[in-house]
């Protein structure tokens, strides 16, 4: 892969998680703050990106690999995006910004296959060259979280009190607006189907990955993958609240340290991969998860502050070693034809079936254990993930059967 070819992917990456990492990290305080919402309206609002990814992989069967090249649509979507997160920007009530949330998820959530696609499609060793690739869109993950803490200083008590996390939307919508423009400047990434292939409904609706699940470690690695979203729904939505209700300082630039440690991971990743295998490598992304909950339930502001820092910083194990690791197994088990698809299958597993599930647990969660106004029971909030994460290992570490092939053969 050339240089050149190598920064268009990697300011691609950086784009597109600096737009998700600009405004979802917030999203709860902002819920809370500006809209007033309670725990079920939470669940609604965060669901929206469930429900996108429900709906990614048709468009991206149905799409990207029948009709046109993934970098245009890439283009298009994130035009669309930008008129949405405006849109988003000018809301004031929880009626008016839900249609506009949910229609910008349908949106957004199939990019998340098609940067992927498009990368993977420039690769000759995607589990080797993926994470240096990848690894720059947790550093735009990253700045946008110290834009937003330390240099506007959106979420500090006074200004997020003040409705002031507004302005993440409108920041989000310029670099959806840059990231469309540039996206039709990336290296072309054409349909696998040549035009006039006769497609049965099947095909047209991007559903020949799910053969992929004959597969029995795969379908295990795609239940694994739902059942484990739930725990990490509960970070997405709830984490933002938890550290501002107990009090945490500059909290975004702080949560920012789990996308630093996602960059060690990353690049440690093809490394780990290699050397321990699939099997391995997603069971201890999956066991952090156990791990990271149990230091958010019983760590504080205080004297246990470094169980919170600690939490927060083992993302990169959590999020690496399972979720990107389960890109790069799924890439190795598609077929040429379908790969665009089965990236949207693996969305629709984690971000889609898994999270949509996991946000209206933790919503529950938040509204049952709310011992006085806005005042909860943490420890039992994040002792419930923690425990399903655990199950999770067990169920995956007896089921999934790692083969004696190459490493990411299974």
């Amino acid at each position: 892969m050339s240089f050149n070819t190598k920064f268009k992917l990697s300011f691609m990456m950086f784009l597109e998680f600096f737009i998700w990492g600009g405004w979802f990290v917030t999203l709860g305080l902002f819920l809370g703050n500006n809209l007033g919402t309670n725990g079920a309206q939470d669940a609604a609002v965060f669901s929206t990106q469930s429900l996108g990814a429900i709906i990614a992989p048709f468009i991206i069967g149905l799409i990207a690999d029948k009709y046109f090249n993934a970098e245009r649509i890439l283009g298009i979507l994130h035009l669309i995006g930008a008129v949405l997160m405006y849109l988003m920007y000018t809301a004031t009530d929880f009626e008016s910004f839900y249609p506009y949330v949910f229609a910008y998820m349908v949106a957004y959530m199939p990019t998340l296959a098609l940067v992927n696609s498009v990368s993977f499609n420039q690769m000759s060793n995607p589990e080797k060259e993926f994470g240096v690739i990848r690894v720059w869109g947790t550093i735009g993950w990253i700045v946008a979280g110290l834009v937003i803490s330390l240099v506007f200083a959106w979420d500090s008590t006074e200004n997020a009190a003040a409705g002031m996390l507004k302005y993440t939307f409108l920041m989000t919508c310029i670099a959806s607006l840059v990231l469309g423009v540039y996206s039709f400047m990336l290296p072309k990434t054409p349909p696998k189907i040549a035009k006039g292939e006769k497609k049965s409904i099947s095909e047209i609706l991007g559903l020949d990955a799910f053969t992929l699940l004959k597969d029995r470690n795969y379908l295990v690695f795609f239940l694994s993958s739902v059942l484990i979203c739930i725990p990490l729904a509960f970070y997405y939505q709830n984490a933002s609240k938890f550290f501002g209700e107990i009090g945490m300082t500059n909290l975004t630039s702080k949560m920012a340290l789990g996308q630093g440690s996602e960059v060690l991971f990353m690049l440690l990743l093809p490394i780990f991969f290699g050397k321990f295998g699939v099997k391995k490598t997603l069971l201890v992304g999956m066991l952090a998860w156990v791990v990271r909950y149990a230091l958010f339930a019983f760590g504080n502001v205080g004297e246990l502050s470094f169980m919170l820092l600690t939490g927060i910083a083992l993302h990169g194990i959590c999020y690496d070693f399972f979720f990107v690791s389960g890109q790069i197994y799924t890439d190795s088990k598609a077929g040429e034809k379908f790969k665009s698809a089965a990236q949207g299958m693996i969305t629709l597993a984690t971000y889609g079936v898994g999270m949509l599930i996991g946000f209206w647990v933790a919503g529950w969660a938040y509204d049952t254990y709310e011992m006085s106004d806005k005042v909860h029971d943490w420890k039992t909030i994040w002792l419930i993930p923690s425990g399903i994460a655990v199950l999770v290992a067990l169920i995956f570490a007896v089921a999934f059967k790692q083969k004696k092939t190459t490493p990411v053969e299974a």
